[in-house]
């Protein structure tokens, strides 16, 4: 359903010369958009609340400026219809003065699945407000509230009113907003552009995580346009896809632990469907779906997707690891659902694949690589290596649990094939890749980033130089991002920075919202764009590594970068903040874990083998140099 309520307004006094001016605040997730006269401003302000997360709400002040005491009005135009092509809409008696409709959708997402309803309650919008010649200021403020059930919507809107009776629904908003960004924030001291990319970009992202401190939040998810609605087929309907797991997780999961659990908590509630997409596919196990909504059922409208593109599997269980080590929540995977899809994700790699007796290895044939423009071929060496690395960690969290671990994991792990050509010293995109061939986005340049895949810097060198070249330059927005990060992990700074620049074509104006393609075609407000570019920075400049049983760091800055400051960095339990200069690292735990288990951290520095304790509100410097934070006294990895 498309709901509009931005509403349009003008100034009516006579002769009133008036500028308009729309600003996003990102310090307090408000749009404003401002009329100014000689004489008067209305304000027009607009947000979803961040706290309360069923209500939308608009307020208009309007303020005189002058000593004028003549009326001023302002014209609303509502632009809403209750109608939509995806729900059976119905009008409902009205709520404490309020309009209210309610529905459901029209067409279930599976046959025989359940249609989800739809309740919305929504003050009316006059013609016109008018301040009295009298006052100097007043405000008229507007809310919509929406959820799944008459008894939700009606709750959530009397909340909503009664915070407005008493003066503080915008302060309680504002005050969520506040908390967020004090628990999490990336700062450069360097270029205008790249601080408004970082900030931009963090900002939608934190726009579309499940509030904090509500641990039972029912989350869907997040899609790689949000909550966004562009043109007829160009927002992906709300589905989720490796772009959340792999693009927008380690963002969220660097500042937000628990909100990166509400995701894999998703993926939870979708094995089932996942485990019969695998057994219709003839393979055992789980296979998540390419795209997911609500059963996890596939819903991609192209079967070839959902059929081909089965790195999915992997991306899914890279997320889960990468939680695993960041927090060693062992509730999640011991009691909440967490073992089962790891150990049903291993199932269905060693159901795919094929044993070839001339090679004397595994295969897995007929899939479609990251790279799109490409299917039905066989060993695509993103596939294989993250297939690989999900087995490795399910045998590791099974002798975690003190589980046997199947034989057949082992088996597979250690002998799938992950193409290679040594002659010219770097990975073939798949069996039969010809060098030069043109590829759609990053895809071999991911087994170094985020998959660390074993290799030498010069093998790692030789696949960004063979791929930089033939990637489509109007490619998907986050694949400069990871030719960054490459070239970073090589320390050639100036072709990192290079690939960097290039993410800002995306990128538009005024609000810096980025959009898929660099043409301006695709999704909008492009989140795996930002993820991308935010994974740049805040695992490029810093070099954050998350591994078994640390947290890595080897940093590096540009020369128009003085300094880069990480606050609220997540790890076991403790928060800390990362001042990094060319010269110093200086950390600081904000605030222990209370876990006595994983209470002390220190630094080990890679070169002299120093380790340094890390006590709580002690700022600890040294010489930049490569690290890690491990829990104290633990053995290196």
């Amino acid at each position: 359903m498309e709901v509009r309520c931005l509403n349009n307004f003008e100034i009516l006094s006579l002769h009133a010369r008036y500028v308009p001016l729309t600003m996003l605040f990102v310090s307090a997730g408000t749009f404003s958009h401002v009329l100014q006269s000689p004489g008067y401003s209305a304000i027009h302000r607009i947000y979803a609340h961040h706290s309360l997360v069923h209500l939308l709400a608009f307020s208009i002040t309007i303020k005189r400026l002058a000593t004028k005491s003549q009326p001023v009005t302002v014209q609303l135009k509502m632009q809403f219809t209750p109608q939509s092509r995806d729900l059976d809409l119905h009008r409902g008696p009205h709520f404490q003065g309020a309009q209210y409709i309610y529905g459901k959708t029209q067409i279930p997402e599976l046959e025989g699945a359940p249609q989800p309803t739809v309740h919305m309650i929504w003050t009316p919008v006059p013609q016109a407000v008018t301040l009295p010649g009298e006052e100097q200021e007043k405000t008229w403020e507007f809310l919509t509230a929406v959820a799944e059930s008459e008894e939700e919507v009606k709750r959530c809107f009397s909340e909503g009113m009664a915070l407005i009776s008493a003066g503080t629904l915008y302060s309680s908003h504002t005050q969520a907003w506040a908390a967020l960004w004090k628990g999490c924030c990336a700062e450069v001291d360097g270029p205008l552009p790249l601080r408004q990319a970082l900030y931009g970009s963090l900002y939608y992202l934190l726009s579309a995580i499940p509030p904090l401190d509500s641990p039972d939040f029912l989350f869907h998810g997040i899609s790689p346009g949000g909550l966004s609605n562009g043109t007829q087929g160009e927002d992906y309907w709300g589905h989720v896809f490796w772009d959340q797991d792999t693009w927008m997780f380690p963002n969220i999961l660097l500042f937000y632990p628990e909100a990166a659990r509400a995701i894999l908590k998703y993926r939870i509630r979708a094995l089932g469907g996942a485990l019969k997409n695998a057994q219709e596919q003839g393979y055992k196990g789980a296979k998540f779906p390419w795209e997911s909504a609500a059963t996890g059922r596939e819903v991609c409208p192209e079967e070839i997707y959902g059929t081909e593109e089965v790195h999915i599997n992997g991306d899914v269980l890279l997320a889960f690891e990468q939680y695993y080590h960041t927090t060693q929540d062992e509730k999640l995977f011991r009691e909440e659902g967490a073992w089962d899809v790891i150990g049903t994700v291993a199932q269905y790699w060693c159901s795919r694949v094929a044993w070839s007796p001339e090679e004397q290895c595994y295969h897995i044939k007929g899939v479609m690589p990251p790279d799109e423009y490409h299917y039905s071929v066989d060993n695509s060496v993103y596939t294989n290596a993250v297939a690989q690395r999900s087995l490795n960690f399910a045998a590791e969290v099974a002798r975690d649990f003190q589980i046997p671990v199947p034989e057949e994991w082992q088996e597979v792990a250690k002998k799938i094939k992950v193409p290679f050509d040594a002659d010219r010293n770097y990975h073939p995109e798949y069996d039969g890749y010809s060098p030069g061939k043109q590829v759609k986005q990053a895809d071999v340049i991911l087994l170094g980033y985020p998959l660390m895949y074993p290799m030498s810097s010069e093998v790692r060198r030789n696949d960004l130089e063979m791929y930089e070249p033939v990637t489509e330059l109007d490619g998907p927005a986050m694949t400069w991002s990871m030719f960054a990060v490459g070239w970073m992990e090589l320390k050639e700074i100036q072709r990192a920075q290079s690939q960097l620049s290039k993410c800002f074509n995306n990128i538009t104006e005024p609000f810096k919202i980025w959009v898929e393609n660099s043409d301006g075609s695709g999704a909008v407000n492009f989140l795996t764009g930002m993820g991308g570019f935010l994974q740049a920075i805040l695992f490029g400049y810093t070099g954050f590594r998350i591994t078994k049983g640390s947290l890595n760091f080897d940093p590096i800055c540009p020369n128009d970068i003085s300094k880069l400051k990480v606050t609220g960095v997540s790890y076991l339990g403790s928060k800390l903040n990362f001042t990094l200069t060319k010269e110093t690292i200086r950390i600081k735990v904000t605030k222990a874990s209370r876990d006595p288990q994983l209470i002390l951290l220190e630094a080990v520095l890679v070169e002299s083998g120093q380790r340094i304790p890390l006590p709580e509100g002690q700022s600890i410097s040294f010489a930049t140099t490569a690290g890690r934070i491990q829990r104290a006294s633990a053995e290196p990895f």
